[in-house]
């Protein structure tokens, strides 16, 4: 969800590119909260913006059978694709609503994965759903639309375990009227759970805000960010062997960032292999140990939502409101 107005940078709003370039403009700056931080990014890594223009970015995902980026425009119901070659064209539209008439202000596509089976996972606001669609025909299927005959809120974002489970978070962003929705049918803002044989089953209820979530390198982990301004926390728990998710214990609270004035609540996030949080935050994104050590941050001076590794593994890709940027480390994402 946009959770705050947007702040402009005049000098870098350029139309949307139809067409690849070899320098790109550059925005935000690296801060180095700890020493140990230029092991992750060097002191002369730039932040290019590769394409501008949308009305909020999300979701990016990196598609390694191709080489491109995919990425969600929430309020454009829209997927768009990035290559360095051709630029950037519409993938998918609709993305996320496919009924007559205005859904909500966020009708479309949020989180985006490519699973392992090499299908298109989204988490679709409007259709109220978990969909897989196959990269190269349409025709999409609904893993998860309800959770004991109820629908759900508007499914933010996903990932894949190791088990074969899917965990997805349901907060109301995607709403016409958000949490007073007069059609919400789940009082939860739950995280939940497709298992391999396609039962569904709530696994966190007491988060009032779950948005972005990922995995410890060994699997053993779950991280759950939460985007609400009065509690502005990154979560951790326990994945047993069965896949069932145990206590949670605090890994993070931005909440004073947002008292000193950073826009931005902690959003999308990934780990990369050494098991630091990659997290999209106040100010743009937080990189911290496993232990919640804050490391240094991306800071974007717009408010960013989410991210994703991608080329082999060492580029991350991330989405600032109107803007899809990426910067070079010198680790790589999980699992890569």
């Amino acid at each position: 969800m946009k959770i705050a107005s947007r702040l402009l940078l005049p000098a870098l709003l350029f139309t949307q590119l139809a067409f690849a370039q070899k320098n790109y403009p550059t925005m935000g700056k690296v801060i180095y909260d700890d020493p140990s931080f230029e092991k992750l990014i060097a002191k002369d890594a730039k932040i290019e913006v590769l394409a501008s223009g949308f009305e909020w970015s999300e979701g990016p995902v990196w598609v390694k059978e191709g080489g491109f980026l995919l990425f969600s425009d929430v309020p454009k119901n829209r997927v768009y694709k990035w290559d360095e070659k051709e630029g950037l064209s519409t993938f998918l539209e609709p993305s996320g609503y496919t009924g007559k008439g205005i859904y909500s202000d966020e009708p479309g596509s949020n989180g985006l994965i490519i699973d392992s089976k090499g299908r298109l996972i989204s988490c679709e606001h409007g259709d109220r759903r978990i969909s897989a669609m196959p990269l190269n025909v349409g025709g999409k299927v609904t893993l998860a639309g309800h959770f004991e005959g109820k629908r759900f809120n508007s499914p933010n974002d996903i990932a894949e375990h190791a088990n074969g489970s899917y965990y997805f978070t349901d907060p109301p962003y995607g709403m016409d009227k958000k949490h007073a929705d007069p059609t919400r049918e789940i009082p939860q803002f739950g995280v939940y759970r497709i298992a391999k044989d396609g039962k569904i089953t709530q696994e966190i209820a007491d988060l009032t805000r779950p948005n972005g979530l990922a995995f410890s390198p060994d699997g053993k982990t779950l991280y759950v960010a939460q985007s609400d301004p009065e509690k502005a926390i990154i979560m951790s728990y326990p994945i047993d062997a069965t896949g069932k998710i145990g206590t949670g214990k605090l890994v993070y609270d931005a909440t004073p960032m947002l008292k000193v004035g950073k826009a931005g609540l902690p959003d999308g996030l990934k780990v990369d292999k050494d098991g630091n949080l990659w997290s999209s935050g106040p100010g743009g994104m937080l990189i911290l140990t496993p232990a919640g050590k804050l490391l240094g941050r991306i800071e974007m001076n717009e408010l960013t939502s989410n991210c994703a590794w991608g080329n082999d593994g060492s580029t991350l890709y991330m989405t600032v409101d109107g803007y899809v940027c990426r910067i070079k480390t010198q680790t790589k994402g999980a699992g890569w």
